[in-house]
């Protein structure tokens, strides 16, 4: 008995499709399955960590705030608090890289604006 052949989204597409994000053609192998090339992927990765590290600097500051104003940390355990600040700078970025890189593939902007290669 043959077993029934997997469906992919490819399927549905020539096999040179169209980065929606700058309009260049590329084999189907090379887009993701919302037709981001790797270039365009790289370029929305590193957009995204910089306003990345400035989200985690600002959640760095309120939870900077928060200590100073809320908790009143003593002198005897300030390398603590710091390293706790630290912490929560480098965790506030990975989040806010990874959320601003989300809505950046959601709204897909650049695919309105883009010119087609001449």
């Amino acid at each position: 008995m043959k077993s029934p052949e997997k469906v992919s989204w490819r399927d549905g597409y020539h096999n040179e499709v169209t980065c929606v994000r700058c309009l260049e053609v590329y084999d189907q192998g090379r887009l993701d399955r919302m037709l981001w090339c790797d270039p365009c992927r790289f370029r929305a990765r590193e957009r995204a960590a910089f306003y990345g590290w400035i989200g985690g600097l600002v959640f760095g500051i309120f939870c900077a705030g928060y200590v100073w104003i809320a908790i009143r940390p003593t002198d005897l355990i300030v390398g603590a608090w710091v390293a706790t600040l630290v912490t929560a700078v480098w965790i506030g970025q990975k989040v806010a890289r990874e959320f601003i890189y989300g809505v950046m593939r959601f709204k897909n902007s650049r695919a309105a604006e883009a010119v087609p290669p001449s």
